[in-house]
């Protein structure tokens, strides 16, 4: 063979044992890579969009401003924008059901009032607790018994005696709604007989003791101070007093019933999100709830910042969800 041939060979052959000698060290790096601990892209990258918070509510609810206010918190932790979307309709069904319906991705969040342990027996809704990824909870409005201030009733022992004699008409903000089930609830456990009236809206309701045009009615703390004087605060329906009405006794310090009822709220997302993107928003979510900001919000509408973790608020949820099919089933 020529001497031409021979080293145009010869650089042939070099040529392709540097080829493999690159392709056994990309291999090798690709199968060293994951056992380095490194991240993956959707680790190191979520979110690389907006994400959109879906709120059950009419805008200006408590729902909606409660959303909004964490939004406002999350996209300075995120780094992106958290678009506050209202989805009323089905006492809160459709929003449920449309987010549950979502890529699991982290970009569709959404608001979970107390409704999502209530929705399946209530209206026998396709809405499971277990068919969501709870991310956190982040708010609580105890129920609170008042009565209208001329009415003659002093005490939540003084309502108690009077149902003993016949039914105590009391409003709620609805049928299938918590304050019903919280009427129910008390009237359970002081074994005294309440019917429920169903309003439109706890402010409502209140309004409807305040004039006599009920007994008595159950709401959240804000929409009976909302009535200033001319209602009396019999208890608070949490386990301690709430600090907007110190001076108002637990329905245990009461009756020695330890009932406890209230409007609580969480985030929530498909179930089924990579543990990675469910980490970062639990995470961004007790942030938010942690915030000075956030906090003061909560204060000024007059309910209590509760935050339960995202196996915290599970566990809790799956408790309520037996709770109400036990009691409005």
């Amino acid at each position: 063979m020529p001497r031409t041939r021979i080293t145009r060979a010869a650089a042939a052959i070099a040529a392709l044992a540097a080829t493999a000698l690159v392709l056994s060290a990309c291999t090798k790096v690709e199968e060293t890579a994951p056992e380095s601990g490194g991240e993956t892209a959707a680790e190191t990258t979520f979110p690389e969009k907006d994400i959109r918070l879906i709120i059950q509510a009419n805008p200006g609810g408590g729902s909606d401003l409660s959303s909004r206010a964490l939004a406002g918190e999350l996209e300075k932790i995120l780094g992106v924008s958290v678009i506050a979307e209202n989805m009323p309709g089905a006492a809160g069904a459709l929003a449920m059901e449309y987010v549950g319906a979502q890529e699991p991705d982290g970009y569709v969040i959404g608001f979970a009032p107390v409704e999502i342990a209530m929705l399946n027996t209530t209206q026998s809704a396709n809405v499971l607790p277990e068919d969501f990824d709870l991310l956190g909870q982040i708010m609580l409005a105890p129920g609170v018994i008042t009565v209208g201030a001329n009415s003659g009733i002093d005490s939540l022992e003084d309502l108690i005696d009077q149902a003993g004699s016949g039914a105590v008409t009391v409003a709620n903000s609805g049928a299938g709604s918590i304050w019903e089930a919280a009427t129910l609830g008390l009237g359970e456990a002081t074994d005294a007989e309440f019917t429920p009236v169903p309003y439109d809206g706890g402010a409502t309701a209140v309004a409807a003791a305040a004039s006599g045009e009920t007994v008595a009615a159950v709401s959240g703390l804000g929409e009976a101070l909302a009535q200033g004087e001319a209602v009396r605060i019999l208890a608070v329906m949490n386990d301690e007093r709430h600090p907007d009405a110190d001076d108002v006794p637990t329905v245990e310090e009461a009756t020695g019933d330890a009932v406890e009822f209230g409007g609580w709220g969480g985030i929530y997302a498909p179930q089924g999100l990579p543990d990675d993107v469910k980490e970062k928003l639990e995470a961004a979510v007790k942030e938010a709830v942690e915030s000075d900001t956030y906090q003061q919000f909560q204060k000024d509408a007059g309910n209590l910042v509760v935050y339960r973790d995202s196996a915290e608020w599970t566990t809790f949820v799956d408790e309520q969800f037996a709770l109400f099919k036990d009691l409005l089933g």
